[in-house]
């Protein structure tokens, strides 16, 4: 990369971006850009805030090759068959594993709820608690943090096994990825000082052991791009299939749009570019990681949290790939 023009970008991070923190650029395989910023180095830690609800899709993949699931169309309560079904919340009985990965699940309530979420007993339960209501199903409706959790749910009944170690022998620790243990936080200073966290290895958990979908993932700007990378090879790492390529592919592309935003999803993934197949996971505060298989590139940003950001797929079109394809 060309020294002058990688001094240029990193002025304009430093002074246009202060919140970045990390960020890796791979392309053709090799990596062209890692540079970080404000005093941080390789080694710490973000939480990756949605990013993980794309990790969390690439796991359904692996479930779904694997016959732990049997398919994206079964109903999700062939997975909770002990769940109540109250008068008024018939609709529970039609939603699919479908619904749950486009977001296309209507909820009760129009201001989430997040303190009645984080103080109750049972997170995968409080979420499908709440479906019904507002919307249509079918209709897209994003669901940051409560809702996901039925997707960490049906796959630690599926599996038999906790989220995070199923990740891990499937998905992380052949990529090198190192993610120590599940976190639970006693107070909600514990958990709002986790958001900030630059040091912890791990994935938050819910208080009956199931890993978070929505957010809780902590992982470093090189293991982004891991996962990147592998997507960009068709789930392929040292000649092994990690994610079945058919599965990542329909994961990948538009099943669904936003309409209101004008933004195209997959199955817990954001659709940049239909015609070069470009896609996205994005976290709060401006994490993000962009594949993108015509430029043959992976892009992995890391930032620290702060409520509103510069658009980091502007950034990645308007600043990165220019650099890339000269």
């Amino acid at each position: 990369m060309d020294s002058q023009k990688m001094k240029a970008l990193n002025e304009l991070v430093r002074n246009e971006y202060p919140n970045i923190a990390g960020m890796v650029v791979l392309q053709n395989g090799q990596c062209q850009i890692e540079e970080y910023y404000h005093n941080f180095t390789s080694e710490n830690r973000f939480h990756i805030f949605s990013i993980t609800k794309s990790i969390v899709s690439l796991l359904i993949s692996i479930a779904l090759d694997r016959g732990e699931i049997q398919s994206v169309d079964q109903k999700i309560l062939d997975y909770f068959p002990e769940y109540p079904i109250r008068k008024g919340h018939e609709l529970l009985k039609q939603v699919t594993l479908r619904h749950c990965l486009t977001m296309s699940v209507p909820y009760r309530f129009r201001f989430n709820p997040y303190t009645r979420y984080f103080t109750s007993d049972d997170w995968v339960s409080f979420s499908l608690n709440q479906i019904g209501g507002l919307g249509q199903l079918g209709e897209f409706r994003y669901a940051p943090i409560i809702g996901p959790d039925i997707l960490t749910g049906i796959l630690t009944r599926a599996t038999g096994r906790s989220v995070l170690d199923y990740a891990q022998e499937n998905l992380f620790q052949p990529l090198g990825i190192r993610v120590e243990k599940s976190l639970t936080f006693a107070t909600k200073e514990e958990q709002m000082a986790f958001n900030q966290t630059t040091t912890l290895s791990g994935w938050a958990m819910g208080p009956k052991g199931v890993n978070t979908a929505g957010w809780g993932l902590t992982l470093t700007p090189r293991e982004m791009a891991a996962i990147g990378q592998c997507c960009l090879n068709d789930g392929q790492f040292q000649g092994r299939t990690l994610i079945p390529a058919a599965e990542l592919k329909e994961s990948t592309r538009k099943q669904i749009r936003w309409e209101k935003m004008g933004l195209d999803y997959g199955y817990l993934w954001w659709v940049i570019n239909e015609h070069e197949h470009a896609f996205a996971a994005l976290g709060d505060g401006g994490n993000a990681l962009y594949v993108n298989p015509q430029k043959n590139c992976v892009v992995a940003i890391a930032s620290t949290f702060v409520p509103r950001v510069k658009d980091r797929i502007d950034f990645i079109r308007d600043h990165i790939e220019p650099l890339l394809n000269e």
